[in-house]
């Protein structure tokens, strides 16, 4: 899962939400102890999300396709398409509109909690708000800027054409191993919650 995602699992609990947006920018456990401690509980949701979308099976299969190409980063490439396929499950957000309230409500939780951003998780999250990119997850054209901006974050990645080709290519298998894990790591969060 990706920003989306994470920010769909926190279940509008607001420091858990903050938490598990910041979960890729706060490594260690010792910082832990500097924040609150919903946020606290959001990083380490954040980990728990990962390390169980990491052994899920359909995930595992997704990732497959695009490993001949980006070996490493293929589970990135995966987390960001997820984020396209939630913000188009009527299940979860029946209407546009749907999505755009919920993130508008993301942006302004980050506003209200912003002095406990890290350094390191501030631009992007700028980005984040400025560029709308929950919203936006729901295009194909916003799914092709993602791909686009992971490329040019990521050490060795050139291109994520390849990546976007994959994807409008697998649409549809793609789609499918979103469901077979959504429900799964859905429930998961809940009792860890």
């Amino acid at each position: 899962m990706n920003y989306l995602g994470h920010a769909y699992l926190s279940f509008n609990e607001p420091e858990i939400l903050i938490g598990n947006l910041l979960g890729d920018y706060v490594k260690g456990s010792k910082i832990l102890e500097t924040f609150p401690e919903g946020i606290k509980k959001g990083i380490i949701l954040h980990r728990h999300i990962d390390e169980y979308t990491d052994k899920h099976i359909a995930n595992s299969l997704a990732k497959n396709l695009f490993r001949p190409d980006y070996q490493l980063y293929a589970g990135a490439f995966v987390d960001t398409l997820y984020d396209h396929f939630l913000a188009n499950d009527p299940r979860h957000f029946n209407h546009e509109s749907d999505l755009k309230q919920f993130a508008e409500g993301v942006y302004q939780t980050l506003r209200t909690y912003w002095e406990y951003i890290p350094s390191n998780a501030q631009f992007a999250l700028e980005n984040m708000i400025q560029f709308d990119w929950l919203y936006n997850y729901r295009t194909i054209k916003g799914i092709e800027k993602s791909f686009n901006g992971l490329a040019n974050k990521a050490e060795y990645i050139n291109d994520s054409s390849k990546a976007y080709q994959t994807a409008i290519r697998h649409y549809y298998e793609l789609n499918q191993r979103y469901y077979e894990f959504i429900d799964d790591v859905e429930r998961h969060v809940k009792t860890l919650l």
